[in-house]
């Protein structure tokens, strides 16, 4: 059932908190300990890209849910990190800087997405059924582009084009981007809030109530598509991030849509801090990929609020 307003600010306040705790502890550990010249040069842009990372991705996935009306869709299941991927590893053997070539991927697989199922979108029926067959058909073709240029990227750029396929934040400079993009993007829920849980009720229903329907559609896949792909160009295909946050919120009982958009990219930056700390620390002095330490973490805990919500 729905919060309560007071439960609502608790939730929000506790949501704040475990940000600021995970954010402290990320500033503080690590293989050199308490160095302030560390903190301020290396530490802290990396602990703000991967807080950037997450809100984008957490939106992103709240953007899908909204689109496809399904709980369980997410970033990468309409074949935007394919795509990414892609562009990556083009980069990698054509020397060009690898963020400008995922996030020409992920781009490119959002437009490719789009005209394809220009015509779902622009009926007032529902077209989560053709967006996923698209998606899925995109990510495979996507998947198997990436397995190929794998086999071809040269033997010395093999493990770093690996580690940034599973999620690698070691490399991620562009904090400001990422957290900037994530706040428009919030903010965007926050102005169409209204349309947006009249979506939730059905395009039919939407359509009815005088919600443009066609134009509403465009702009979350061009959202979910945008912060995705700013995404994986800073830190790789992290997932499971898009898909956890939102739905965790929604059993916890926040259900509107301004509520979503306002705690979704708390949690998604705090559960990619979280991971990115975990990946640089529990097996020092080798750093791990952050998108398997990721699905380690964070699948349990979803895992626990099933568990919970079915009671």
């Amino acid at each position: 059932m729905p919060l309560t307003a007071a439960r609502l600010w608790t939730l929000a306040i506790a949501m704040v908190a475990v940000l600021m705790l995970v954010v402290a502890a990320a500033l503080v550990f690590g293989s050199a300990g308490w160095d302030v010249e560390l903190i301020r040069s290396l530490r802290a842009p990396r602990v703000a890209a991967a807080a950037g990372v997450g809100a984008l991705l957490a939106l992103s996935g709240l953007a899908m849910q909204s689109l496809l009306r399904n709980p369980l869709a997410d970033p990468y299941v309409l074949g935007t990190s394919g795509g990414a991927a892609v562009g990556a590893l083009l980069a990698l053997m054509f020397g060009i800087t690898l963020t400008a070539g995922a996030a020409a991927g992920a781009l490119a697989a959002g437009a490719l997405l789009m005209w394809l199922a220009r015509r779902a979108l622009a009926t007032t029926d529902d077209a989560s059924p053709r967006l996923i067959l698209a998606g899925a058909m995109l990510a495979a073709m996507f998947g198997a582009l990436a397995s190929l240029l794998l086999a071809l990227t040269p033997d010395q750029r093999l493990r770093g084009a690996i580690f940034w396929l599973v999620g690698d934040l070691s490399g991620a400079d562009d904090a400001g981007v990422s957290l900037a993009a994530a706040v428009l993007f919030a903010s965007w829920f926050v102005w169409r809030q209204r349309a947006l849980d009249r979506l939730l009720l059905g395009s039919v229903a939407a359509h009815l109530l005088g919600e443009p329907v066609r134009r509403l559609r465009f702009e979350l896949l061009l959202g979910a598509s945008l912060a995705a792909a700013l995404a994986v160009a800073s830190a790789g295909a992290i997932g499971f991030v898009g898909l956890v946050i939102p739905h965790a919120l929604r059993l916890a009982g926040v259900q509107r849509t301004r509520d979503l958009a306002l705690l979704s990219p708390l949690g998604g930056a705090a559960l990619v801090v979280a991971a990115d700390l975990l990946a640089r620390t529990v097996a020092l002095p080798i750093e791990l990929p952050v998108g398997a330490v990721m699905a380690l973490v964070g699948a349990p805990v979803f895992i626990a609020f099933l568990a919970r919500g079915g009671r």
